[in-house]
């Protein structure tokens, strides 16, 4: 991009009308955000239990292979975003990236309603190519808004994963009672209305933004040389003809599609490197900074995305969601992450404002190792139900995996909201986009390991006791101990960010 030169403390923002302290964009791109996430995670629940159901007969013996499609859908979803932040960057802008992103995912969230499993992939393939052109460039632009000094930005980037949050929350139990209350006709769920429905909220999500973006002032605009109407074109020909690239790597598996991420990682670390080197000392020594963190990513959603996967079946299965006056349903678990994020967002955004104040915000990498070590004390009690509470009937109590998903969620709001805010400031000013791709393609390499974890934790004929157990302690040693590490280089990866906070 022309404007891509000149250094972030330098680009002129627009003068934006404030509300609630923070620039009006920032709401417009919040409910842009709270439609697509409701998409998303409305059919996060049920993609699991539908592979079973659909694919296997309902045999638990398909837990393992759901699990690992699942992990892979997800590795896809956040390493697409490598090539859509380069696509917003050098090609089309961020602004049309989010459109076409956005039309690509909701055709695919209608293809995967067609119960047919080449189809489905199909589909999965389609949500993840659209994912890559929306996600890492609304994220971009919320940074855009600020000031690369502004103490609001952490802020802002909180009040933006709340809007995730909000989308997060709605979508499983709305998508529930449509399929269980509203259109079940036999003993499987009608999973057919539910990702019809977040197609549907992935339309208005498309609507909402066509309508409010020029409240952006020219924030994620194209650039001079990328105003031909041709690139967009050029884009979406590209975009169709990596859907069936996309479909392969799902059918190879996440063993070999581990290798392939872990490649495309390597690769990328290295381009954006050579960029930060050719920027000089301060940029070269914040661009490593960044790479590090990115390694500890890497853990944090190796384990917290077992709530789409392995959870989904702890709580189906091993969980006892009889409350006296109702049974809990297994979808509305993934509601309670948002309900976590509503409470302690708020005091987390406004903590390390004050703790600004005060010249007491922990650095960076200290919030990450926070993160770090509530995941792994959510592991701890799922160690210690699996080990000690588990009754007569080989199930837990309903509120230990409640307050798993609580506790997890307060190591998510020491890490990822701020991870986000993080790229945007360490990443090299002309690959910016880039940047926040290699933040999603280090959730995605977690990710596909969480499928494999998963698969672990349900073993060859489906979840137990014993395997959950098992695989579960791991986790908790794992996480225990990247957190730790964290900790004690905190000080070196700090002096490298060049007083960023």
């Amino acid at each position: 991009m022309s404007g891509a030169t000149t250094p972030i403390q330098e680009v002129k923002i627009p003068e934006f009308k404030q509300i609630m302290g923070h620039p009006a964009p920032l709401w417009m791109l919040f409910m842009t955000e709270f439609w697509e996430r409701f998409a998303f995670y409305g059919i996060r629940w049920a993609l699991v239990l539908y592979i079973v159901e659909q694919f296997h007969g309902g045999d638990k013996a398909g837990q393992s292979s759901a699990n690992l499609t699942y992990g892979s859908y997800l590795a896809l979803v956040y390493a697409g975003a490598v090539f859509g932040g380069y696509v917003a960057d050098k090609v089309i802008g961020y602004q049309r990236s989010i459109l076409v992103g956005a039309v690509f995912m909701a055709a695919g969230l209608f293809m995967i309603s067609m119960p047919d499993q080449m189809i489905f992939n199909a589909g999965l393939a389609t949500i993840i190519v659209g994912n890559s052109l929306f996600k890492p460039n609304i994220s971009t632009m919320v940074g855009k808004l600020y000031k690369l000094d502004d103490p609001r930005r952490d802020s802002g980037f909180t009040i933006f994963y709340m809007g995730i949050n909000l989308g997060a929350f709605f979508a499983p139990i709305f998508t529930e009672i449509l399929a269980k209350r509203v259109f079940n006709t036999g003993d499987m769920p009608s999973y057919k209305v539910v990702f019809i429905a977040a197609g549907i909220g992935m339309l208005i999500s498309l609507i909402w933004f066509v309508i409010g973006r020029a409240q952006l002032k020219g924030i994620g605009a194209p650039e001079a040389d990328q105003q031909d109407k041709k690139r967009m074109i050029y884009v979406t020909v590209g975009a169709l003809c990596v859907i069936p690239v996309i479909f392969m790597l799902l059918a190879l598996g996440a063993g070999t599609l581990q290798w392939i991420l872990s490649a495309l990682m390597v690769g990328l670390m290295i381009v954006i490197m050579a960029e930060g080197i050719r920027d000089g000392k301060v940029a070269r020594d914040k661009t490593i900074a960044m790479l590090i963190i990115f390694v500890f990513n890497i853990m944090f959603w190796m384990f917290f995305e077992q709530a789409g996967s392995s959870f989904t079946f702890l709580a189906d299965e091993i969980v006892d969601r009889d409350l006296g006056f109702m049974e809990f349903p297994v979808a509305w678990f993934q509601s309670v992450n948002s309900i976590a994020i509503f409470a302690f967002a708020p005091v987390m955004a406004w903590l390390w404002v004050v703790l600004a104040k005060r010249n007491a915000n922990p650095s960076i990498p200290r919030k990450f190792g926070l993160g770090l070590l509530g995941n792994a004390a959510a592991f701890a009690l799922l160690v210690f139900a699996l080990s000690q509470l588990v009754d007569g009937s080989g199930k837990i109590p309903f509120w230990t995996l409640f307050m798993v998903y609580v506790i997890q969620s307060v190591g998510e709001l020491c890490l990822s909201p701020i991870g986000l805010s993080m790229v945007t400031k360490l990443a090299p000013v002309r690959l910016v986009g880039l940047g926040m791709g290699g933040w999603f393609l280090s959730t995605g390499i977690g990710n596909n390991l969480s499928g494999i974890f998963a698969s672990h934790v349900s073993g060859a004929g489906g979840m137990t006791v014993t395997s959950a157990l098992d695989g579960y302690k791991m986790g908790f040693f794992c996480l225990l101990g990247a957190g730790i590490i964290l900790f004690l280089i905190a000080p070196l990866i700090q002096k490298l960010m060049h007083g960023v906070k």
